[in-house]
């Protein structure tokens, strides 16, 4: 049999990919994964998928008082911004979104070339290499590093894309035994117990709906609310196993989205696009097992500090810090603010080369929400008590 090529399976993608085919006996139903299976199987034998540089591990024991986060950091770009972050000697960094940008320059082909070529550039990089050797790391992505830009579900390479993701930060047995690539873990004893919960916003996520052309269309974004009740952001396991989590015994969270949660001053992605799943999650943190909260969000190339009263958080206040991006910024933060004003964010609205930083005080109950520029400094700070 002829070998199939990468743009080939694409091809027969698009041809076979049908919900079902009657045979006048019922139906048999295909799926994408069943029809791409022989040619990824195959494709494994004739490649090897790059790996990250190793990375020291973190004890579930380690008490955890700072928290360093990033996103958007372009592969081909200065790294200057690994340094700057082992600097502030964090217990952890979470990369949280757009940790390579993998499907500029892609073709639609199968294999997914170009992010496998960002990846692998990764893996040659000095500045990560030194940094994975001293800070330990957890990992999700966003659009760039999953496929295409603000893809979703209905990206048809995406357990490829995920076997990729897998191989390369070497996920734990249990991320690779479902579909996804959300985790949760716990740190410190008693008293003094964190659990990190990293999102999977992509692998499930339901299509957005697009705002209709207008030649008067505010220049913030395509995408308007839905209240469509199938529309989902995690979905259905993902959402059962959030609310598993948030049961268990902590003492304070780090609930990761690798898009913003709290805004509604943009069209861009965000939670506000599925208003019913955003109420859904405030509903849930509100009825999680007694613990402090805050959220950690990136994507926007831009970011701050934000802070809401909803009604499904039963009076609580929530905190989200929005890192972004550690060496992929578009505008000045003068501009940015003044472009989206949002009464949500209590601070500018930070365009220039950023990441962040959150610090526990155990004894005062308090943590400590800051984003940091380039070469260290300070530009937004918020403590709060839990």
């Amino acid at each position: 049999m002829r070998r199939i090529t990468s743009s080939l399976a694409a091809i027969a993608v698009a041809t076979l990919a049908v919900p079902a085919l009657a045979d006048g006996h019922g139906e048999v139903e295909l799926s994408v994964s069943d029809l791409l299976a022989p040619y990824y199987s195959k494709l494994r034998t004739e490649i090897e998928l790059p790996v990250a540089p190793a990375n020291v591990s973190l004890a579930p024991e380690t008490t955890l008082t700072r928290i360093a986060f990033g996103s958007c950091n372009h592969q081909s770009r200065s790294q200057h911004m690994w340094a700057q972050i082992a600097a502030t000697n964090p217990d952890v960094f979470l990369f949280i979104g757009d940790n390579n940008y993998g499907d500029q320059f892609w073709k639609g082909d199968a294999a997914l070339s170009t992010l496998r070529a960002a990846y692998q550039l990764q893996a040659e990089t000095p500045e990560l290499t030194d940094f994975r050797t001293k800070v330990p790391m957890m990992i999700t992505w966003d659009d760039h590093d999953f496929g295409f830009n603000d893809g979703g579900a209905n990206f048809t390479y995406r357990g490829w894309s995920e076997t990729i993701f897998e191989t390369f930060w070497g996920s734990s047995d249990e991320v690779k035994s479902r579909p996804g690539i959300y985790e949760s873990r716990m740190f410190g004893a008693e008293g003094k117990v964190t659990q990190i919960i990293m999102l999977d916003t992509r692998f499930f996520r339901s299509d957005f709906d697009a705002i209709a052309y207008s030649p008067e269309r505010p220049p913030l974004g395509p995408y308007v609310p839905s209240d469509d009740p199938s529309k989902t952001m995690l979905g259905k396991e993902q959402w059962e196993w959030l609310q598993q989590e948030l049961a268990k015994p902590a003492d304070l969270r780090v609930l990761v989205s690798s898009i913003q949660v709290i805004t509604d001053a943009h069209n861009y992605e965000s939670w506000e696009a599925l208003p019913l799943e955003r109420a859904k999650l405030y509903e849930m943190v509100a009825n999680r097992e007694d613990s402090g909260i805050v959220m950690l969000s990136g994507d926007r190339h831009a970011g701050g500090i934000y802070s809401d009263v909803r009604p499904e958080m039963k009076g609580e206040r929530i905190w989200e810090l929005t890192s972004s991006s550690m060496n992929y910024s578009f505008s000045s933060t003068e501009r940015n603010t003044e472009r989206e004003p949002d009464p949500k964010r209590i601070t500018d609205f930070i365009s220039e080369e950023n990441f962040g930083l959150v610090e526990i005080d155990w004894d005062a109950k308090t943590f400590t929400m800051s984003m940091r520029g380039s070469e260290g400094e300070t530009r937004v700070t918020r403590t709060v008590s839990w």
